[in-house]
């Protein structure tokens, strides 16, 4: 991932309603979800979970696909764990740390 895909996805992501609906969609797995079922979950209105979901989309966070009448969203779940990759590429000055899924085991810094 370049600087500039990164920073795009970190910056979809620090908005609050739509850090929870890419969570809501992992969550969803490959199954994915219908913006009234994430707006329903979320309490959020629909017209601003389309908006949310349009920049979770352009960020490349999530994909989006027709059902019939529907469109359904789904986590980018590849994206995703580049992104996490990308974070962690140097984690312990690329020595062995024991990184867990949840946590970093590095000494602190000075």
């Amino acid at each position: 991932m370049d600087d500039e895909l990164v920073a795009r996805s970190l910056g979809a992501l620090s908005q609050v309603h739509r850090l929870k609906a890419f969570r809501a969609l992992v969550v969803a797995g490959t199954q994915g979800l219908t913006p009234g079922v994430l707006s329903g979950q979320l309490g959020i209105s629909p017209a601003s979970m389309s908006f949310h979901l349009k920049e979770l989309l352009h960020a490349g966070l999530v994909s989006q696909s027709r059902d019939g009448r529907n469109l359904i969203y789904r986590a980018s779940f590849e994206r995703m764990n580049e992104l996490i990759a990308f974070l962690t590429s140097n984690c312990c000055a690329g020595q062995p740390c024991g990184l867990e899924a949840t946590s970093c085991n590095c000494p602190p810094t000075r």
